[in-house]
């Protein structure tokens, strides 16, 4: 056990390494600049911003930038006019706070902007004279910090597709995983290994918004970083694949819940079904390598989609023929599942729904060969 958390812990160092390093770098600097090219005597705002401003975060670098330098601007307008009126002590306090904090959320609804505020005129309310001109230097201070950050973030950029490529290609084993647990509980007709299913599966969201969190960030990056301006196309296939990826995993789910009541019920199942699980598990083994792959490797797209043309014409209606509602569900999911995995491939959802061998005479995309 202590093993495996020393482990974890260096895992989350490194991973955090470089953003460490961005916040550390930034602090230093944005105290230099302020200080020594500015000539502030106390810019202790200026290293605050940058660290603020950067955080271990990936997402919305720039968004906070602002936030933060707006919310310290409103926290000294309202705490300076007020103070000026009304003197300092608790209740003054109190009331700056509130009036500062309830521009700000008036303003913008962002968590930096209210916060930075309501901190800002608690400075102004207890270490800032009214009137002076510290609270412009904090305003100042807090600027450039905020451009601090983002040079460095320009300079030092974190890669903009690594983290989401990381996080995807986990998703994706996870996925595989759950499957051939489902396949061995339907196979065995025993619950255990499905119920493990479920709960894999249910704990993948944390994964799913950090890959979103990073592919903010990433797109972030790949715009303000001149070395990674070529790495905007990667990025975009990625993004496209963010919510297919978060569906498949709903559909898994759901999928999982099902195939766990067909074995509890002792449902009948067509063995093709469990087959077909079983090569959708072998499918995101391909997109898991697919989303790993470097640009020009292999597998790219074009085979993690014939791979799952191939699974998505074994689909047909015969499967299901007599079947219980439980396993009609189930082979709807599959079917649900590949067209959400197709686009993860690159296809269009219409495209990937045209492969699927049809169900109705009339199907609303005629189907593909």
């Amino acid at each position: 056990m202590f093993r495996g958390r020393v482990t974890g812990s260096a895992a989350r160092l490194r991973s955090s390494a470089l953003p460490i390093l961005q916040c550390a770098i930034a602090a230093g600097v944005a105290w230099w600049v302020a200080t020594s090219v500015i000539g502030h005597s106390q810019a202790f705002f200026a290293p605050i911003a940058a660290v603020v401003s950067l955080g271990l975060s990936l997402g919305a670098r720039l968004r906070r930038s602002i936030e933060l330098v707006c919310g310290v601007a409103i926290g000294i307008g309202v705490g300076d006019l007020l103070v000026s009126q009304i003197g300092s002590g608790p209740w003054q306090i109190a009331l700056v706070v509130a009036m500062a904090m309830g521009t700000a959320v008036m303003l913008n609804s962002g968590p930096i902007f209210s916060m930075q505020a309501g901190n800002s005129a608690v400075l102004v309310a207890t270490l800032l004279p009214p009137g002076g001109s510290g609270g412009i230097e904090r305003m100042v201070d807090a600027l450039v910090g905020g451009l601090v950050g983002i040079a460095v973030v320009a300079l030092i950029p974190t890669h903009p597709v690594r983290r989401a490529r990381k996080n995807a290609a986990d998703i994706l084993s996870t996925a595989a995983s759950v499957l051939r647990d489902v396949e061995s509980g339907l196979v065995e007709n025993t619950p255990a290994p499905i119920v493990d299913a479920l709960k894999t599966a249910r704990a993948t969201q944390p994964a799913i918004d950090a890959m979103r969190s990073n592919l903010k960030g990433g797109d972030e990056i790949s715009r303000l970083s001149p070395l990674y301006w070529n790495s905007r196309n990667r990025l975009a296939r990625l993004t496209a694949a963010a919510d297919p990826l978060d569906n498949a995993m709903r559909n898994i789910r759901v999928l999982s819940r099902r195939a766990l009541t067909v074995v509890r019920d002792d449902e009948i199942l067509d063995p093709r079904i469990v087959a077909v699980i079983a090569d959708v598990a072998d499918a995101l083994d391909v997109l898991h390598d697919m989303a790993m792959a470097e640009p020009g490797e292999h597998p790219d797209q074009a085979d993690a989609a014939r791979v799952l043309r191939t699974v998505a014409k074994k689909l047909k209606p015969d499967l299901v023929e007599g079947a219980g509602v439980s396993a009609t569900v189930v082979f709807a999911q599959l079917r649900s599942l590949l067209v959400d995995l197709m686009q993860v491939a690159g296809l269009r959802r219409i495209s990937a729904i045209a492969l699927l061998p049809p169900t109705v005479e009339r199907p609303a995309y005629p189907p593909q060969e």
